[in-house]
């Protein structure tokens, strides 16, 4: 078992993420709206065109097994296609040497890619390892952290994660795209078939990239990570990245990761 120190660092953006979902419980309106707490979305195929979220909640779900290994393939799939959660689980993990040796740099370099966008929980967590880090580590981190902006960087991540939202959409919709009216899609449960709402499953903040990104920034922008006894989010004035803009990106493979099984993700029934 890990240190519980080690897991409330490890488990931050889960937490974070779970607050969101316990305010949505409390008032059903209230957005964003998360569809991986739906288990009929993630029956229909929603996670099969949303890599980023499957496979970050396929590392959750290997850290829950106690496979640290395996997370943080999972993690680093997800950061391929900019999951900015994932990368900052990366982080964690390099810096408590969980699924991987201790490297603090390399920790350092993968939290300034999660804080890329300014989030500020991920910002204040790099500064936290900036401050922990040696002058040899820093420079380390900083040629580490330009071949990570390379492959995982936004200039290169968005465009993955965008190009599987419009294959996805065009896949399921069809040549219904854009259209809702009162269809019901049927996906198999269970017990038997389940439906979900045409206007849930095809709402534009889960299909459109700008408007998918938008909906992660009102996540992640600004956390509540005093509500999961974690220490309030301190003011940052370091904002823009230390790590020197590459001159090249480059649409690498994507990482390899052990084979997930979607149906894990799902709440099963306990069995008698």
């Amino acid at each position: 078992m890990l240190p519980k120190r080690i897991w409330l660092s490890l488990l931050l953006p889960l937490c974070i993420a779970s607050a969101h979902a316990a305010e949505r419980k409390a008032d059903p309106k209230a957005d964003p709206k998360d569809p991986t707490e739906n288990p009929v979305m993630l029956t229909a195929g929603f996670l099969s065109w949303h890599p980023d979220l499957r496979f970050r909640l396929h590392g959750l779900e290997a850290l829950k097994q106690s496979k640290p290994e395996d997370a943080m393939k999972f993690f680093q799939r997800a950061s391929y296609y900019g999951d900015k959660p994932s990368q900052g689980m990366v982080a964690e993990m390099y810096w408590n040497g969980q699924g991987a040796p201790q490297d603090k740099a390399s920790a350092y370099a993968w939290m300034d890619l999660a804080a890329e966008r300014g989030y500020a929980g991920f910002l204040g967590l790099r500064e936290r390892y900036w401050a922990g880090l040696n002058e040899a580590e820093r420079a380390r981190a900083l040629q580490v952290g330009e071949e990570l902006y390379v492959r995982y960087g936004d200039a290169v991540a968005l465009r993955r994660i965008a190009a599987e939202l419009r294959r996805g959409r065009k896949h399921m919709a069809g040549s219904r795209t854009g259209f809702t009216g009162n269809m019901q899609i049927q996906v198999p449960g269970l017990g038997g078939y389940e439906s979900i709402s045409a206007k849930d499953f095809f709402d534009d903040q889960f299909w459109d990239p700008e408007k998918y990104q938008q909906w992660h920034t009102a996540i992640w922008s600004k956390p509540r990570v005093g509500r999961v006894a974690v220490g309030e989010v301190e003011q940052v004035n370091q904002v823009q990245s230390r790590i020197p803009t590459p001159s090249r990106f480059e649409d690498t493979p994507e990482p390899t990761s052990p084979e997930p099984d979607d149906d894990a993700l799902i709440d099963q029934p306990d069995k008698p």
